[in-house]
């Protein structure tokens, strides 16, 4: 009954529903695309605002002393653009890396109970104790008779 679902797309769907529904499936990373591209746009339209700030003042004033004024906006209003940029790029490549890693434990933690579910348990032995060399009998001390 499996493979006739998989055959005709039906199980695919459902097992993708299933995993967005349960959070199997984490959607986050093809959507901090979308986000980083909208918050570029806005940045780009913050920048257009800036060059249009400067020229409306230049060409307001009309003279050189306009010309002068605007000179310093337009840098200054490029600069913040491209700080604003670099600032939007690193916050998207951290919250991507973010979620990069609960990926891998998830990863991780799957390969573990798999492992733990062949292996019986008494031949499990923790990574800790299996690197340690053994360790010679432990002396105790007796507490003085009076």
């Amino acid at each position: 009954m499996n493979s006739t679902r998989k055959a005709d797309g039906h199980g695919q769907r459902h097992a993708l529903f299933w995993d967005v529904l349960t959070l199997d499936k984490l959607m986050t990373g093809s959507l901090v695309h979308l986000v980083y591209w909208f918050g570029l746009g806005v940045i780009a339209l913050g920048g257009f605002g800036a060059i249009g700030a400067s020229v409306g003042v230049a060409l307001r004033e009309g003279a050189v002393m306009g010309w002068l004024a605007a000179i310093p906006v337009f840098v200054a209003g490029l600069l913040v653009v491209g700080a604003l940029g670099i600032l939007w790029r690193s916050f998207c490549e951290f919250y991507v890396v973010v979620i990069q890693i609960g990926e891998d434990l998830r990863a991780l933690r799957r390969s573990t109970e798999a492992t733990a579910a062949v292996a019986p348990a008494a031949e499990m032995v923790p990574a800790a104790e299996a690197d340690l060399p053994a360790a010679a009998p432990r002396r105790t001390r007796r507490a003085p008779t009076v």
